[in-house]
């Protein structure tokens, strides 16, 4: 298996905390920076950098744009998350859309799944919903 933290991406990692996308921002500063059980942006796993990841839940959730839509995309994501599956960790992928017309459903939608987590080990794979993507 290979190693959880890669120090090459540290650099990068801090680049993308100061530079988060617009959905990232509200989500962390309007939710999860404040939730009860902590999460990190743009933590290092690996050879990536996951959005927002909570290591007591082993949860990983990723704001995904429209640029996951292309070639090409899909498979990468594919292969990422089977990459974090195998550390034990769960990713949950939701739009930007969503959090932007749906931001109260969204932060629901990731309590409900920390305390699913934590109380009875991480549920299956899911998302939010792929009707809004944008």
């Amino acid at each position: 298996m290979p190693a959880k933290f890669n120090p090459a991406l540290l650099s990068s990692a801090r680049e993308l905390r100061k530079n988060m996308t617009r959905e990232e921002r509200h989500l962390w500063y309007d939710f999860l920076r404040t939730y009860p059980v902590k999460f990190t942006k743009q933590k290092i796993i690996g050879n990536y950098i996951v959005d927002f990841y909570c290591a007591d839940a082993k949860i990983v959730i990723e704001l995904d744009g429209s640029q996951h839509l292309e070639p090409g995309a899909i498979e990468h994501d594919a292969v990422r998350t089977s990459f974090l599956n195998s550390f034990g960790l769960t990713v949950y992928r939701i739009t930007n859309l969503e959090v932007n017309r749906n931001f109260t459903g969204v932060c629901e939608y990731i309590d409900c799944l920390v305390k699913h987590a934590l109380s009875q080990g991480s549920p299956s794979q899911g998302e939010l919903s792929r009707q809004g993507r944008d």
